[in-house]
């Protein structure tokens, strides 16, 4: 496959791609000429970091080689500049191509072309251009959108209804999640927080290079038996979750994402909401559970819990995701705006409360923890929510260390997996794949300090005796 990557006045540049890795090939307008004249050609080889000159004349319709170092280069007959060519390589082993090797090349070819200065306007231009272009593209597929180039999340194809949960007899439940995942991360906390380890067996995905979740043994050595890692697919031996999905009868066809709960035993899928998953962990499942007296949900806290439901998803939750996600400054601003507008007002609730809604743990605090801990390893920097560190809010950074400090949370947390999964996998948002440091506060090690806040309701309480 070749590219022409500039036209110049002395040049053209065309890169080259093989088997063996890219050549950039500069190609003197100057000698190409289709009638009895002389090509002259600089191949300049990753490998071996030396330049190949080769030259070519055309008599006629035929082409032969003077000289043809390690490789043959075929020119079509054209009465104009040609833009594509051929590559015959040679049969001489090459060996690896290096970043260090690439890197050189291409400084040399900047070198070459327009010195120390900045590359042409026009090269600059047409590259914004392309690359704007191929931008929203991918956001397009990525983060579908509404007109004013806000993020809109689809809406999960496969619910549950929590008056009607599947009988734990008559099923085999499987879990399929991605440690990167915030929604799945919800369901592996409610899971481990209830003692559902041997209960619903788990299958680990990786996100893909394309943005699909696959299964592949890492070899990743597992000190911890808690500890959850990357692998096989468990329950159905599948490539990536397409397939899972693509197996249930009457197959699909929609976005296969985690978190998934399977029945292995009718071969279907149960679920693919987290909030559903998680209130069925929570009440649906106790006759399994090693800790059934847990209740997440308890009666009397049931409207506080729809009440910060319905803040925290669309502002925190989803609020992150529409800063990252969002096609216009505008979409950004709303966004953004609402983000830290809602962390002000909790961090003034959590002054006076333990967790949301009281002194208890509820769904609630789950849902939030999961967006926190990503918060400044992740969403600070990646989606542009950088009005604020979560370590500058001393309530909700001790909030986060309290609930990762449950017995069972922490081995659901897993930061160079969430980190690696963000910064590698969406292109759009960061092209060269590079991740940045983790910062103190989002070290895991940092969540390790003590929180304080045992009794931060019932200090409170006292105050107002007195």
């Amino acid at each position: 496959m070749y590219f022409v990557l500039e036209t110049k006045q002395n040049f053209i540049i065309i890169m080259a791609e093989n088997v063996n890795g890219p050549d950039i090939l500069f190609v003197k307008p100057g000698l190409l000429s289709f009638t009895n004249a002389t090509f002259r050609v600089a191949r300049l080889s990753l490998s071996r970091r030396e330049t190949n000159v080769l030259h070519c004349s055309e008599q006629g319709s035929s082409v032969m080689s003077v000289c043809c170092a390690s490789a043959q280069l075929t020119f079509p007959s054209h009465t104009t500049t040609p833009r594509r060519f051929s590559v015959r390589m040679s049969n001489q082993p090459r060996k690896p191509t290096t970043t260090t090797t690439t890197t050189s090349i291409f400084t040399s070819a900047t070198k070459l072309l327009w010195g120390p200065s900045l590359p042409p306007g026009l090269l600059i231009s047409t590259a914004r251009t392309a690359w704007s272009t191929v931008w929203h593209l991918m956001m397009t597929q990525l983060a579908p959108s509404d007109s004013s180039g806000s993020y809109t999340r689809p809406t999960s194809q496969f619910r549950l209804n929590p008056t009607q949960f599947p009988s734990a007899a008559s099923s085999e439940l499987h879990l399929y999640v991605g440690l990167p995942c915030p929604w799945a991360h919800r369901t592996l906390i409610v899971r481990a927080l209830k003692g559902l380890d041997d209960a619903v067996s788990v299958s680990v995905a990786s996100p893909g290079q394309d943005g699909s979740w696959e299964f592949k043994d890492n070899n990743i050595p597992i000190r911890d038996k808690d500890k959850l890692v990357p692998g096989l697919d468990k329950a159905n031996r599948c490539r990536n979750l397409k397939e899972v999905y693509k197996s249930r009868t009457g197959g699909y066809e929609g976005r296969c994402t985690v978190p998934m709960l399977w029945d292995s035993r009718k071969k279907d899928v149960v679920c693919n909401e987290s909030y559903d998953i998680i209130e069925f962990f929570n009440s649906g499942l106790n006759e399994l559970a090693k800790n059934p007296s847990l209740d997440l949900t308890p009666p009397e806290l049931k409207g506080k819990i729809e009440t910060w439901n319905q803040i925290v998803y669309p502002k925190v939750n989803n609020g992150v995701y529409r800063c990252g996600f969002a096609q216009s400054q505008e979409a950004y601003d709303r966004a953004v705006n609402e983000v830290f507008s809602t962390l002000d007002e909790i961090e003034d609730h959590l002054g006076s409360n333990r967790y949301l809604c009281g002194e208890r743990l509820t769904l609630a605090d789950v849902c939030l923890f999961t967006t926190l801990i990503r918060f400044d390893p992740v969403y600070y920097i990646l989606f542009k929510c950088t009005k604020k560190k979560l370590v500058e809010y001393p309530n909700l950074y001790g909030y986060l260390r309290d609930i990762y400090q449950i017995p069972g949370v922490a081995a659901t947390c897993d930061i160079p997996a969430i980190m690696d999964g963000y910064y590698k996998t969406l292109f759009p948002l960061n092209a060269s794949g590079i991740q940045p440091a983790i910062s103190l506060s989002g070290d895991q090690d940092s969540l390790l300090i003590p929180h304080n806040r045992d009794s931060v309701g019932i200090a409170v309480e006292a105050q107002h005796a007195v």
